[in-house]
């Protein structure tokens, strides 16, 4: 069975686009938000795959929607087991008509769709665009899955017709861009951090011969530069990119500035001491460069945390980038 949040709101542990895979055989993969509504969840796919449907007639205890199953329209077990697709509102509220037993506020729906062999060359085809980055989309509805070409730069999309006819369709890959420039050991500890993220992560460095730019195995793209003079044309804009500075010293972080400060960027941060960056801001404002956007500059970069190693400094770092990303603008 796969389970995934078709939206979201509040307070809720799941977010939308989050996905599990429960097997009959137990097998579990991936989260909608945890707690013991996923417990739940869970052993309520794992009934429907075993075909363990039941319904007593009057009582709330069911493995499909309630809007299914009435006193008006009586389902028997077989029927009940041949469904293939329904949502089922979670209510993250006490005393709610759906509660999911948490407490936590806010709500979601999640989506019951399970899957058969025929849907084996949708998930191989999912797995391949998304190692291709390919612009492509991932629609479950209650008629199909499949992978269909990108449309719009939605990340998600979702209609409910009835409790068991939708459509839910996802913009497939890294939903955010990360460039980081600079390979060195904070560069290093920052990708592995990011990599459990949803970001793209490239690295940009010119130093061939950096140990750490070896060892980095967590980037998905890693380039040697002969110099940051044209750091601009590898680094492009958007509302979902995020670019970390972290070279080897002033005057390159200065040089990175200059190309980078026209651009649109959701984040852009400079690692480099309160004073440092002081002194580079002002010299960059005496050169005529637009104080208004030095100033939205993230420096000194990261959450203050007081932090001092790279595994810190890192840690601080992506505390403020997701502090960053989920904040409505």
């Amino acid at each position: 069975m796969l389970l995934a949040v078709a939206e979201s709101s509040g307070s809720s542990p799941g977010r939308q686009g989050y996905k599990m895979a429960v097997g009959a055989d137990g097998e579990l993969m991936g989260s909608i938000g945890g707690g013991v509504m996923e417990v739940n969840l869970v052993e309520q796919s794992r009934g429907i795959l075993n075909d363990a449907v039941t319904r007593r007639r009057g009582d709330a205890e069911t493995l499909i929607p309630d809007a299914v199953v009435s006193e008006d329209l009586p389902i028997s077990p077989a029927v009940a087991g041949s469904l293939t697709s329904f949502l089922k509102p979670q209510v993250h509220q006490k005393h709610s008509p759906t509660p999911s037993g948490m407490i936590c506020s806010g709500k979601q729906t999640v989506i019951f769709r399970k899957l058969e062999s025929v849907h084996l060359s949708s998930v191989e085809n999912t797995i391949q665009a998304i190692k291709n980055r390919l612009q492509k989309t991932l629609v479950i509805s209650d008629k199909e899955i499949q992978i269909v070409e990108r449309h719009n730069d939605s990340d998600f999309e979702f209609e409910k017709h009835s409790d068991t006819e939708f459509t839910f369709s996802e913009r497939l890959g890294h939903k955010n861009e990360l460039y980081i420039i600079g390979g060195g050991h904070c560069a290093l500890a920052l990708s592995e951090l990011m990599s459990k993220m949803d970001f793209y992560i490239r690295l940009y460095d010119d130093r061939p011969e950096l140990n750490t730019l070896d060892k980095n195995r967590f980037a998905h793209e890693k380039h040697i530069i002969d110099s940051y003079d044209k750091i601009g044309d590898a680094v492009l804009s958007g509302p979902n990119v995020y670019v970390v500075v972290m070279t080897l010293g002033y005057k390159s972080d200065a040089t990175v500035i200059r190309q980078l400060l026209n651009k649109d960027f959701k984040y852009f941060g400079v690692l480099g001491s309160k004073a440092k960056m002081a002194t580079l801001l002002w010299e960059l404002k005496k050169e005529g460069l637009d104080a208004g956007r030095l100033d939205k500059i993230h420096t000194p970069i990261g959450l203050p945390i007081n932090s001092h190693t790279p595994d810190e400094i890192a840690v601080s770092i992506v505390a403020e980038i997701i502090k960053v990303k989920n904040t409505e603008t």
